[in-house]
């Protein structure tokens, strides 16, 4: 099994394993869950992340957007954390570069909000 691959990103644009997305998404091991949508929008919390967590990763990476609107709340940490997950939030475009160094050697997900 190939695990996607971020080929290139720009603002509310992604390419992964040859395929363009204009919506955010949660790139898991085996495949990529688009339109990825949460509660408050800018704001994430635990119960949006069900999907990416539910593969068990050692890391999720937040693209937390372009100019990093998206926010991560003190609780959504500490429960991402007491679930035994590394949490590594950045600019999206810093994410994506993240996430294909770790990819291949680490059980990785990547939640990527993909405008601001």
């Amino acid at each position: 099994m190939t695990k996607p691959r971020i080929d290139a990103y720009r603002f509310g644009r992604i390419e992964i394993s040859g395929h363009i997305y204009h919506q955010d998404v949660i790139i898991l091991p085996d495949r990529v869950l688009p339109n990825w949508w949460r509660v408050e929008g800018h704001t994430l919390n635990f119960e949006d992340l069900q999907q990416a967590l539910g593969c068990n990763p050692n890391i999720l990476i937040v693209g937390l957007g372009s100019y990093s609107r998206m926010h991560v709340p003190e609780v959504t940490r500490v429960e991402i954390e007491e679930a035994g997950i590394e949490l590594i939030a950045l600019p999206t475009g810093e994410a994506c570069d993240r996430y294909n160094q770790l990819c291949e050697e680490e059980h990785v997900v990547a939640a990527l909000h993909l405008t601001c």
